[in-house]
């Protein structure tokens, strides 16, 4: 039996800050730099419910591409297409649920993995398969009227939605979402929060999905490398088994993973990046402590309704309070909780960090007295 051999938390960490393209050198694998390649590499940009500081997708993408433009990112779906929204498959990982921006060369694989039968839950499936006549009627509306939101989609439902969540009665809704995970509709445009949909026939472009057993092959591949290390649960035979000086349990690392050269840099996270997405892999590798409070009452939150974690080389530091004034042109930033006691260079770094995220933003910093004081 071969040894598995281990590798030290912090090589660990330094795997993952690499592959999602955190360290100094912020260079997908193959050395391109633009954004699409970027999506490719981290395999989405989640989109979030939130615009406290700054919509998720266009913080991650500022985050591995600085000289980015805010519009950047609209751009690329809405003109360029070099990015698509998706949501799913469901048989990766829960931080995989998410919505997000998909690379458009990617389009193959997800469509084979989402026309899979067991891409969704079996009472997910079970319900799509007793509206069979509400699935027609929503593609034939979209068909003669798209594109359309929503609200304008007639609720003729077969069979109700029940879960034991808060899905119940959102008939249209999952409906649209399951028909999207399949490809077969796609979100065309996004006004604020409300999302307008047509068929994805007249929007995307066509192409040959791969046998749905290579296709999950394929992905959980590049979900690795993505990741640099995962625990094994989701990914297969993907990488090579190693163990973690100080972990329980056996992980696998990306064939390409390696913390040989590695350089840091101090960074501002958003609260959905890749990174810290798998918050029980951001237990184990970083020993951090993080929550997601907007809808936590006030009086409550410990480190604020949009709290953006402070990465420091390989090392999570510490969380930003902060939120975004736009009348006033400013990013507030209330408090920097810390984790560490922060030396000179490090309090430094993170005020030129919100220095530049506030002027890519195109206001200026606004810090409470005190603000950036150990606390």
């Amino acid at each position: 039996m071969a040894t598995i051999r281990t590798v030290s938390r912090e090589e660990a960490r330094r795997i993952a800050v690499r592959a999602q393209l955190l360290d100094a050198d912020r260079a997908p694998v193959d050395g391109a730099d633009d954004l699409a390649d970027i999506v490719a590499q981290l395999t989405l940009l989640p989109l979030g419910p939130t615009d406290i500081v700054c919509p998720s997708a266009e913080h991650i993408a500022f985050s591995r591409l600085p000289e980015i433009d805010p519009s950047d990112v609209r751009r690329a779906v809405d003109v360029e297409q070099s990015l698509f929204e998706h949501l799913g498959p469901h048989r990766h990982p829960m931080e995989a649920w998410a919505i997000g921006l998909r690379a458009m060369r990617d389009l193959p694989w997800l469509l084979a993995l989402g026309r899979a039968p067991e891409s969704i839950g079996e009472s997910s499936r079970a319900w799509l398969e007793a509206n069979g006549g509400f699935r027609e009627r929503v593609l034939e509306q979209l068909r003669a009227d798209g594109p359309l939101p929503q609200g304008e989609i007639a609720d003729t439902v077969d069979v109700p939605y029940r879960s034991s969540g808060w899905n119940t009665g959102r008939d249209v809704a999952m409906m649209l979402e399951l028909l999207q995970l399949r490809g077969e509709i796609v979100v065309v445009e996004r006004l604020g929060q409300l999302r307008v949909w047509d068929l994805a026939e007249r929007v995307l472009p066509s192409v040959e999905a791969p046998d749905p057993d290579a296709a999950l092959e394929t992905w959980r591949r590049r979900w690795l490398r993505s990741l640099g290390i995962a625990r094994a649960t989701h990914i297969g035979d993907a990488g090579e088994p190693v163990r973690i000086d100080g972990v329980r349990g056996e992980w696998r690392l990306d064939d390409g993973g390696s913390a040989a050269g590695f350089t840091g840099r101090v960074a501002l996270l958003s609260p959905l990046d890749r990174l810290i997405a798998d918050r029980r892999r951001m237990r184990d590798l970083w020993g951090f402590e993080d929550a997601f409070e907007q809808y936590t009452p006030a009086a409550k939150r410990r480190w604020g309704v949009h709290a953006l974690p402070i990465l420091d080389g390989d090392a999570l530091v510490g969380k930003v309070d902060a939120r975004t004034d736009r009348d006033a042109g400013a990013l507030r930033v209330a408090c920097i909780h810390w984790d560490v006691e922060p030396e000179a260079r490090l309090r430094s770094a993170v005020l030129d960090e919100l220095e530049r995220f506030a002027a890519w933003l195109g206001g200026r910093l606004a810090l409470a007295d005190g603000a950036a004081e150990p606390r």
